[in-house]
C-alpha cells in the first residue's frame, strides 16, 4: 500500500468508533435531501394539475418539505459537534507519532530535522491538517455516493435519456481531475515549503531582533522578507489556481448539466411526458448529484496534497520507521486528564565503566578512544575546533558516528541515544535550552521530584543565591529561551537540570563560557562533594583539568595526549600550549574582575569623601 493510503486508513480506525459513528451522523445530511426531492415533486404535481388534491394536502405537503429541511439543519450541528473530537484525535496522534520518534526513536534525532524550527512548526501543522482532511473528505465522498447511488435509478425511472445526459459531464470533470493529480502534487509540495521557508525565517528574525538591530541591518532584513513572501505567494497562487480549476471544471459540468436537462426536458413537459414535479425532481437532486464529482474532485486534489504531507511528516521519523508508524496507536485523551508522564525505568546494571572504541565522525573526529571508570573525573579539553563537542555529542548518541563502538559495562550498546539516557547519563549541553515556563518546570521537565530535590540541584550549580534573590523563588518565569536570566545563570540552571536527575555518569559539555573562574571552581567542589560519581567534562579551564583523574586532549579530532595533568605538561607539548593560554586568560580575568572591584570601592571612597568634605563644609559655615 502506498503511504498515503496506509496513514488514511490508520486515521479513520485508531478510534474506528467514534469515525464511525461521525459518518453516520454525516450521512442522513446527504441522504435526506432524495426525500426532500420526492416531496418537492408531490408538491408541484399537485399544484399544477398533474395530481387531483386539495389545498390542505398541499399545505400538508409543503410541511413536510420544511420538517425534511429542519431535520437535515439539525443533523448538520449534530455531525459538526461529534466529528470535531475525531479530527482533533486524529491530528494529535500524528503530531505525538512524530515528537515520540524525535525524541525516544533509535539514532540522532537531527539529521532528521529541518533547518529551522519554524519549518518543523509548519510541518506539524500544516501537513497534519492536510493529512487528517483527505481522510475526512471520505465521509463527505461515501455521503454523495450514496446519494447518486438512490438518486441516479429515480431519475432514470422517470426519464432515462435526461439522466444520462446529466451525468456524462461529470465524469469528464472526474476524468480532469484524476489527469491534473500529478500537477496539483507538485505545485502544493512547493506552495508548502517556501510557506516553510517564511515561517522559519520569520522566527529567526524574532529571534535576533538584537543582532539586526546593532547590526543596522533592518532594511535588508525587510528585503529579503519581501523576496521569500513574493515566491512563497507566487507557488501559493499557482497551488491555488489548479486547484480551483478543477473545483471551475466540477461547476461547468453541473451548469452544462443543468442546461441539457432543461433543454430536454421542454420538448418532453410539451408532449406530456415529463411532468412539473419531475421536472422540480430533477432540478432539485441536479444540485446534489453535483456534490458527487465535486467530492470527487476535491478528494482527487487533497490526494497528492495527502501524500506531500505524508512524505513530509515521514522524513521526520527515524530511518527505521515507516508511515505505519506514523500513525502507531496511542493514547488521546480528549476529556479528562492523561495519565502521569513515565518516568524512567530504573536500571540494574550501575556504571562500572564506559569505553569507546575508534569514534569517528567523518572531517571531525578520527579514531578517537574513551575510557571513562566509575567514581572518575574525567576532562577532555583542547583548541578551538578541536572535535570535543562532537566527541561528547557522538558518544551520547546526539549524532551519528560514522565508526566505533560503545560499551557500557563491558557491553556493547545498540543505540546510544536510547540508551545513555537518565538516570544512567545526564548532559548538560554548551549552550543552554530554556523554555518560557518556571524554573521549577526548566528544571524537572515532567520528572516526578520534589522542590527539595531541586533545590538540592541548584545549590550544587551554585545558584542557590541567585534563587534566594528571586522574589518567587522555584515559581519565577525565566522568558523565552531564558531571556530573563543572565548567560552564566542559564548554563548553571541546565547544569541543575542534569544533576536533579541523579544519573550514574554526569556529562558537562563547556560551562566556563559564561561562568567566572571562581563560580567555576565552586561549582566542581560541590559536584564533586554531593554530586554524581562519575564525572567527564569538557572544558579548558584550571580548576577543571587540576581536578581531573584522566585528561584526554584532542587536537583536530585525534587524540593528541592522554593521562593525569602533571604527566601530560611533561610529555604532550599540544597540553603545555593549552595551560599556558589557560593560565594567561584567567590571570587577565582575575585582574579584571579586581579592577572592577577595586574602581567599585575607591567610587565608594571618593563618594564617602566627599559627603564628609560636605559636612564638615557646612559645619565650618
Amino acid at each position: 500500500m502506498k503511504p498515503v493510503t496506509v496513514v488514511a486508513t490508520r486515521l479513520a480506525t485508531f478510534d474506528f468508533r467514534r469515525f464511525l459513528v461521525g459518518a453516520l451522523l454525516w450521512l442522513p445530511v446527504h441522504v435526506i435531501p432524495l426525500g426532500g426531492g420526492l416531496v418537492l415533486q408531490r408538491v408541484f404535481d399537485e399544484i399544477s394539475g398533474q395530481r387531483a388534491a386539495g389545498l390542505d394536502s398541499v399545505l400538508w405537503w409543503c410541511a413536510a418539505f420544511v420538517g425534511v429541511e429542519v431535520v437535515r439543519g439539525v443533523m448538520i450541528v449534530v455531525a459538526w459537534t461529534y466529528g470535531v473530537y475525531w479530527w482533533a484525535a486524529a491530528a494529535t496522534l500524528l503530531r505525538s507519532n512524530v515528537l515520540r520518534s524525535l525524541l525516544t526513536a533509535r539514532g540522532p534525532a537531527a539529521a532528521r530535522l529541518p533547518h529551522s524550527s519554524g519549518e518543523a512548526v509548519a510541518r506539524m501543522r500544516d501537513d497534519v491538517a492536510d493529512a487528517v482532511d483527505f481522510t475526512d473528505e471520505s465521509v463527505s465522498l461515501f455521503g454523495t455516493a450514496v446519494f447518486a447511488a438512490v438518486a441516479l435509478p429515480i431519475l432514470a425511472s422517470v426519464d432515462p435519456l435526461i439522466t444520462l445526459v446529466l451525468v456524462v459531464p461529470m465524469i469528464a470533470a472526474g476524468v480532469l481531475s484524476r489527469t491534473m493529480r500529478q500537477v496539483v502534487a507538485r505545485l502544493h509540495g512547493r506552495a508548502r515549503r517556501l510557506g516553510a521557508t517564511v515561517t522559519a525565517y520569520v522566527g529567526e528574525v524574532f529571534g535576533g531582533v538584537l543582532a539586526i538591530k546593532t547590526a543596522g541591518a533592518e532594511a535588508a532584513v525587510l528585503d529579503r522578507l519581501r523576496a521569500h513572501n513574493r515566491r512563497r505567494r507566487d507557488a501559493a497562487v499557482k497551488d491555488r489556481l489548479a486547484t480551483d480549476l478543477l473545483g471551475a471544471a466540477t461547476t461547468a459540468s453541473v451548469e452544462l448539466g443543468t442546461g441539457l436537462v432543461l433543454l430536454l426536458a421542454a420538448p418532453a413537459m410539451r408532449g406530456g411526458d415529463f411532468t412539473v414535479g419531475d421536472l422540480a425532481l430533477f432540478t432539485t437532486y441536479i444540485g446534489w448529484l453535483t456534490a458527487f464529482p465535486r467530492s470527487i474532485g476535491v478528494f482527487l486534489s487533497r490526494l497528492p496534497q495527502a501524500a506531500v504531507a505524508t512524505e513530509r511528516l515521514t522524513r521526520l521519523m527515524a530511518p527505521h520507521e515507516d508511515a505505519a508508524d506514523l500513525v502507531r496507536g496511542s493514547g488521546v485523551w480528549l476529556r479528562g486528564d492523561p495519565p502521569p508522564a513515565p518516568q524512567p525505568p530504573p536500571h540494574d546494571d550501575r556504571l562500572r565503566v564506559l569505553e569507546a572504541r575508534g569514534l569517528t565522525v567523518r572531517g571531525v573526529l578520527h579514531d578517537v578512544g574513551l575510557r571513562v571508570e566509575r567514581g572518575s573525573f574525567t576532562v577532555v579539553t583542547g583548541a578551538v575546533g578541536a572535535g570535543k563537542t562532537t566527541l561528547v555529542r557522538a558518544l551520547l548518541g546526539l549524532l551519528r558516528a560514522d565508526a566505533g563502538e560503545i560499551a557500557w559495562n563491558g557491553v556493547p550498546i545498540r543505540d546510544p541515544g536510547t540508551f545513555l539516557v537518565p538516570g544512567r547519563v545526564a548532559y548538560a549541553g554548551q549552550v543552554p535550552r530554556l523554555f518560557s515556563e518556571t524554573l521549577r518546570e526548566n528544571l524537572l521537565l515532567g520528572r516526578a521530584a520534589g522542590d527539595e530535590d531541586a533545590r538540592r540541584a541548584l545549590e550544587l550549580a551554585v545558584f542557590d543565591r541567585d534563587l534566594a534573590e528571586l522574589t518567587r523563588g522555584l515559581d519565577t518565569v525565566v522568558g523565552p529561551r531564558g531571556t530573563r536570566l543572565s548567560g552564566g545563570q542559564a548554563q548553571r540552571v541546565t547544569a541543575a537540570r542534569a544533576l536533579v536527575r541523579d544519573p550514574d555518569l554526569l556529562v558537562v559539555d563547556d560551562l566556563s563560557s559564561a561562568l567566572d573562574v571562581e563560580t567555576e571552581r565552586l561549582l566542581w567542589e560541590r559536584i564533586a562533594g554531593r554530586g554524581p560519581e562519575t564525572v567527564l567534562v569538557v572544558s579548558h579551564r584550571q580548576a577543571a583539568l587540576e581536578r581531573a583523574d584522566q585528561v584526554i586532549v584532542l587536537d583536530r579530532g585525534r587524540v593528541a595526549g592522554r593521562g593525569r595533568l602533571a604527566d601530560l605538561l611533561e610529555s604532550c607539548p599540544e597540553m603545555r600550549r593549552l595551560w599556558h593560554a589557560e593560565l594567561v586568560a584567567e590571570a587577565e580575568e582575575r585582574a579584571d574582575l579586581g579592577f572592577a572591584e577595586g574602581g567599585e570601592r575607591a567610587g565608594l571612597g571618593e563618594a564617602r569623601r566627599d559627603e564628609e568634605r560636605g559636612t564638615e563644609g557646612t559645619i565650618e559655615g
